[in-house]
């Protein structure tokens, strides 16, 4: 048995288009997760048209996603940050007071597109801030950092219904432990800028957390709590990504680079992180409270 789930903006999703999809697939009743917003119905199988038809409601603002029904309620989040539980590339915004926003922007659009190897492209962007107060790092997180819709609703409602939320980036700690406090994750792990002097070196520790690092964060993490890979739910836009997403039960590609979207069963390129919820058969009345 298959669930079939179509997710819009909120007010967006036209019930007559779930009748009209349900009945072209012989699906089961609709169930509606969220008013015109996000609804679901089963299937028997997976419809050979089904990257047509997901194609065709990409023209309409609308995401579809069809996953086994067996398991897809998860035990644990490993969510990236930049461009994911953040709207930016910390990175980025860095670079961006340092007077070297232009070039550094290119780089990390080529490496998270996966032109570029990940850690040769981090080192040659971090050597690009030496100098740099640190003091700026605190002035990006208070005037340039955003968080992506959807965030704490999805991290405080599954840490309500028992599972443990971890926040894993190739970008770096100053950033990370942040985010993770303000959103409520269980624990980050990232890079660490160094620093002499009250200013960035231009170097980070070693080793480099990049693709390798994230898939070793799910398999250690999934085996510390006793559970097992296909009990996660992934979540990230970048080629650096693509390790835990492909090892995840479920790997979301969230307002992904093309290259990595294409790579992914699981796309969400409308909606914000509660689809991520409604993937799980989540109703938008059994959210927690943020």
């Amino acid at each position: 048995m298959f669930i079939a789930t179509l997710i819009a903006p909120e007010g967006a999703l036209d019930p007559a288009l779930v009748d009209a999809l349900r009945n072209a697939w012989g699906g089961g009743d609709a169930q509606w997760l969220s008013p015109d917003e996000a609804a679901e119905f089963s299937l028997a199988e997976i419809p050979s048209n089904r990257w047509k038809v997901w194609a065709d409601l990409q023209q309409q603002k609308v995401d579809l996603v069809i996953q086994p029904a067996e398991g897809r309620r998860k035990k644990m989040l490993l969510a990236d940050m930049d461009s994911t539980m953040i709207q930016q590339e910390c990175i980025d915004e860095l670079a961006e007071v340092a007077g070297v926003g232009e070039h550094v922007r290119d780089i990390t659009a080529r490496a998270m597109n996966g032109e570029l190897d990940f850690e040769g492209a981090l080192l040659e962007r971090v050597a690009l801030l030496k100098g740099l107060d640190e003091a700026v790092i605190a002035q990006v997180l208070a005037e340039r950092i955003t968080y992506m819709p959807g965030g704490k609703a999805l991290v405080s409602t599954m840490k309500a219904y028992g599972a443990r939320c971890v926040l894993v980036s190739g970008g770096f700690t100053a950033f990370t432990a942040r985010v993770a406090t303000d959103l409520g994750f269980d624990e980050n792990r990232a890079n660490t800028l160094l620093i002499e002097g009250g200013k960035l070196t231009g170097d980070v520790t070693r080793p480099i957390l990049g693709r390798a690092a994230k898939v070793e964060a799910l398999e250690e993490i999934s085996a510390g709590l006793g559970i097992t890979e296909a009990d996660v739910i992934a979540v990230g836009d970048g080629a650096n990504d693509l390790g835990m997403l492909g090892r995840a039960g479920t790997g979301v590609a969230l307002h992904a680079k093309p290259s990595v979207a294409e790579q992914c069963d699981v796309r969400v390129n409308h909606g914000d992180l509660t689809a991520l919820l409604y993937l799980q058969g989540y109703t938008r009345d059994s959210f927690a409270a943020p």
